[in-house]
């Protein structure tokens, strides 16, 4: 993998910061918090995290005792959760992809997904490997003519019949929703969210998790999604 293209995107993001739709449903008696899902978090322990019915009960939990709509975080974290996926092994059997490149917000199955600005329907996919992104669509976006995507994995399948490529998407459309565990690769409902400057040929699909000895390389290709969510400030 060569280093990210040289742009101003996180520039141009960060001058634009808070004056995007939103990408989910949020007003300001909403309560977010922080969730942790690396080696630290005792709680979470290989049993919950294998049983995707357990894990969901988890999160449940957690957002219900805190009052919370949302769960959120993940960018730049080292996990040890994806072990529970072969999805994340390598081919050669070196180091397996730990650290995400997005930013993960849980919540309720069913809750709308919208284009945080202009876009047009790049890719999209049905990735239903268990720990995959299952219903995945990737939308295009220009800042200062050049070219950007944002990524949305975890989805519901219906919202894939109702695309095509290069369908425009307004700011603030709805245009998916937080799948099932059974539409979403088998994770309590979520949204993936990454931002990816250069999408490398792939298409309904990009690397969400990476090597921990790629992070510099991923991370400059993804910078961070909250330029765009702009929803860090309403943790509690």
């Amino acid at each position: 993998m060569n280093p990210a293209p040289a742009t101003n995107l996180e520039h141009w993001l960060t001058a634009r910061k808070g004056q995007f739709s939103p990408v989910v449903p949020v007003t300001a008696n909403d309560k977010i918090i922080a969730l942790d899902f690396t080696a630290t978090n005792a709680a979470l322990t290989e049993t919950i995290v294998s049983d995707t019915t357990a894990f969901s009960a988890y999160i449940h939990q957690v957002l219900q005792q805190a009052a919370a709509r949302y769960g959120i975080g993940g960018y730049g974290e080292h996990r040890t959760l994806y072990s529970r996926s072969a999805v994340f092994d390598t081919v050669d059997g070196q180091e397996p992809r730990r650290l995400h490149l997005g930013t993960d917000i849980w919540g309720a199955a069913g809750t709308p997904v919208a284009a945080p600005l202009a876009a047009t329907v790049h890719s999209f996919a049905y990735n239903n490997a268990f720990g995959d992104y299952g219903a995945t669509i990737i939308l295009q976006h220009e800042a200062d003519g050049s070219v950007f995507y944002t990524l949305y994995g975890h989805l519901n399948a219906a919202a894939l019949q109702q695309l095509e490529e290069g369908q425009a998407v307004q700011p603030g459309q709805p245009f998916a929703a937080f799948g099932q565990p059974h539409e979403n690769g088998h994770w309590p409902p979520h949204l993936h969210f990454q931002i990816i400057k250069d999408l490398q040929g792939y298409r309904g699909d990009y690397p969400g998790v990476c090597r921990f000895s790629q992070r510099e390389l991923y991370l400059a290709n993804c910078p961070d999604p909250d330029l765009l969510l702009n929803l860090n400030h309403f943790v509690k």
